[in-house]
């Protein structure tokens, strides 16, 4: 590990320990995003983690800062993926936008001054985006005017720009997709009610409405023709970031477990001496191991032709991993684990909405699927042996 890589780590962990751990409930209590939090986690070096060093960003590889998740997800889950969608805007907006993009919007994005987030999913088509509504026009000045919808925007009303994929014709396909940045007091912008999301009430959630918003060609992230590839690159990473912060997560609910059981005085000794005890926790302690090699695995692989398999493979296994350990945690505190104090229901429920955001694991597996059907078309055919089967 390099000392840049452990230094922004650390950084992270101090971060998790003094920043959101002692203020995630009344965050969730003011159900409003704490803005000042990701101010100071910008000026830890959090919010341009794989963005260039010459536009303030830290210019980590991805499977380096992407290990950062899992420890802001000691602290949080949602936080964590809030930061993960910035960091990705980011590096999209630092990588991929015009001269003139960077030049106003990047050094304001890597020093979290300024947030962004990504809206993909529309109301009707949830995991399918090739059923898009939304519609960009070029008009005659080289502005585009877009109209449509979005639904679970995360930092809707929050962010200071929004990362928008839209189709800019009716032609079936993707070929004619783009990804546009539209900043947020851009007239014609607005959103529905907050969604009520009890465990995670500092993240606001809702519809994005875009009524003839015209946006400057030169918030033109990604051209016509490669908007859904970038999206689908986005989604990826942020599967495994998603997989990075459910293993902190794993380690929050597995720590709670322990400090409680070694304490506990039951049937002439403590908890933690009791076999089943041990053997429950014990089974989470290695599918927390075992999530962090397959996430660490997946974010190696990004950007290379395995990546999207990968990174399904993850999200597949260590939401769901997360989610066991959460609800075997509070198993082991009996009735105490209820109790928000201790916060393994807020633990619990975070795993669950991490199971789903950018593509439930039942989404994962069609991916998975796909990719054994591939598989097999390349091993040969097997058939059943003579004499047997016959009579069937």
């Amino acid at each position: 590990m390099s000392d840049k890589l452990a230094t922004i780590l650390q950084a992270a962990r101090n971060h998790a320990e003094q920043v959101i751990l002692p203020n995630v409930d009344a965050w969730n209590a003011a159900k409003k995003w704490p803005r000042q939090a990701s101010d100071k986690a910008g000026a830890a070096g959090l919010t341009g983690l794989y963005a260039p060093e010459e536009f303030g960003g830290q210019g980590l590889p991805l499977s380096e800062g992407i290990q950062v998740y899992e420890q802001l997800g000691l602290g949080d889950g949602a936080y964590a993926f809030a930061l993960s969608m910035h960091n990705i805007c980011t590096f999209a907006g630092c990588g991929y936008g015009t001269d003139a993009f960077k030049e106003k919007w990047a050094r304001d994005l890597t020093s979290g001054r300024k947030l962004a987030n990504f809206a993909l999913t529309e109301p009707q088509s949830g995991s399918d985006p090739m059923n898009m509504y939304s519609r960009a026009t070029i008009n005659g000045d080289g502005t585009w005017s877009i109209r449509g919808a979005k639904a679970w925007v995360s930092l809707a009303t929050e962010a200071d720009i929004y990362f928008t994929v839209v189709k800019t014709s009716d032609a079936p396909g993707h070929n004619d997709m783009a990804m546009i940045a539209i900043p947020a007091d851009a007239p014609g912008l607005s959103f529905g009610p907050l969604y009520d999301t009890p465990s995670y009430n500092f993240l606001p959630l809702a519809e994005m409405y875009m009524d003839e918003v015209v946006v400057d060609e030169a918030n033109i992230i990604l051209p016509i023709g490669r908007g859904l590839q970038g999206s689908l690159m986005a989604i990826d990473i942020a599967r495994v970031s998603i997989a990075s912060g459910c293993c902190g997560l794993m380690q929050a609910a597995l720590d709670t477990a322990l400090s409680y059981s070694k304490n506990r005085k039951m049937f002439g000794g403590k908890n933690l001496d009791l076999d089943g005890i041990q053997w429950m926790l014990g089974e989470v302690a290695t599918d927390l191991e075992a999530s962090k090699l397959l996430y660490q695995k997946a974010a190696e692989s990004l950007g290379t032709p395995e990546g999207p398999l990968m990174a399904a493979h993850a999200k597949r296994f260590v939401p769901d991993a997360a989610v066991k350990a959460a609800n075997t945690c509070t198993q082991v505190l009996g009735g105490m684990g209820l109790l928000q104090p201790y916060g393994l229901d807020r633990l619990s429920r975070l795993a669950q909405m991490l199971r789903i955001v950018d593509g439930t694991t039942e989404i994962s597996r069609v991916v998975i699927g796909r990719a054994l059907q591939q598989r097999s078309s390349t091993l040969p055919n097997l058939s059943v042996p003579k004499g047997y089967g016959e009579t069937w």
